[in-house]
């Protein structure tokens, strides 16, 4: 089974936080559009219901078959609507204490992966899903556990993981369309 995971074109959220505020996508890059819809394998098709991941998903010729609320991007609580340069700076923080950091008011990492990855594991065929970031590391987390926050996660990339049996492997990480 292969799972291709797109995220969303990038959110035009002001340089802020943009997390489960429901901000739209920029699709003007028609030639980026393109050049990963030609990289996506047929399969079934979910997205997050947030609307800059309809409309990726829709920008790419796709139409989803079911939108799945438990892919939503991370709750950041009171960070939603930052300038992340106003962050505190978590960087020091070990990988498994920063999965476990919850923003005053939100969810931390472990919990949006909670939510996550049981519906990952419950996909029986090639699928295409079109989300945020935090869906990716979280489908990494599979496969690395908390390493996963250090992968970078680009606006319209490509993330691609193969299961057989119960094993995930990952096969590629943040393809950029001018990859």
């Amino acid at each position: 089974m292969r799972l291709t995971i797109l995220r969303h074109a990038p959110s035009l959220a002001g340089g802020l936080m943009a997390g489960r505020r429901d901000v739209p996508a920029d699709c003007s890059d028609a030639a980026a559009i393109a050049r990963q819809r030609a990289r996506l394998t047929p399969g079934q098709v979910i997205a997050s219901p947030a609307l800059r991941c309809r409309q990726t998903a829709a920008a790419l010729d796709l139409t989803p078959d079911r939108l799945e609320a438990a892919l939503w991007e991370q709750d950041l609580g009171a960070w939603e609507g930052t300038d992340p340069a106003l962050l505190p700076d978590l960087g020091p923080l070990p990988p498994q204490a920063l999965a476990r950091h919850r923003p005053p008011g939100g969810e931390s990492f472990d919990d949006m992966a909670a939510r996550v990855i049981p519906v990952l594991n419950t996909l029986d065929g090639d699928t295409v899903i079109v989300a945020h970031a935090g869906t990716v590391r979280a489908a990494l987390s599979m496969v690395v556990g908390a390493a996963a926050l250090s992968f970078s996660v680009a606006p319209l990339s490509i993330t691609v993981l193969r299961r057989a049996g119960d094993a995930w492997a990952v096969e590629a990480v943040n393809l950029r369309a001018g990859d």
